[in-house]
């Protein structure tokens, strides 16, 4: 399975992923300079690293190949919490691991619900707890 698409700079839009130093982050702004006399224009992409959370930025022409993560969504059920670990079961695949719990997730988890995993360049992360 593969990590990674390539994509032209200029295909980028704000709110999708790119990847800067191997890390996965999403866009949240483009600044773009015009063409100059010797040469294409450049592009100043800052984004927030997926799992991390740091500021990143990355300084490119247009029309240069960026990598693009591919970042899965996956449904995951909830067997078991311990303090800030949940220990979890793919719905599709039915393999369990534990992850730890986002702060702000751990007064909703609960054995049985359903939560939401990103996944990406093998590190993962809970996004949601429904």
């Amino acid at each position: 399975m593969t990590e990674k698409v390539f994509a032209t700079a200029k295909e980028l839009k704000q709110g999708k992923y790119v990847l800067i130093d191997d890390i996965p982050c999403r866009i949240v702004e483009i600044e773009s300079s015009k063409p100059g006399k010797h040469g294409a224009a450049k592009m100043r992409i800052t984004a927030i690293g997926v799992f991390e959370g740091q500021k990143k930025t990355l300084l490119t022409p247009g029309d240069a190949d960026v990598d693009v993560p591919i970042i899965d969504r996956k449904n995951v059920q909830i067997m078991s919490v311990s303090g800030s670990t949940a220990q979890v079961m793919d719905s599709r695949t039915y393999e369990i691991y534990d992850i730890n719990i986002p702060p702000e997730l751990i007064a909703n988890a609960a054995p049985g619900k359903e939560a939401e995993i990103l996944e990406s360049m093998g590190k993962r992360m809970m996004e949601r707890i429904r």
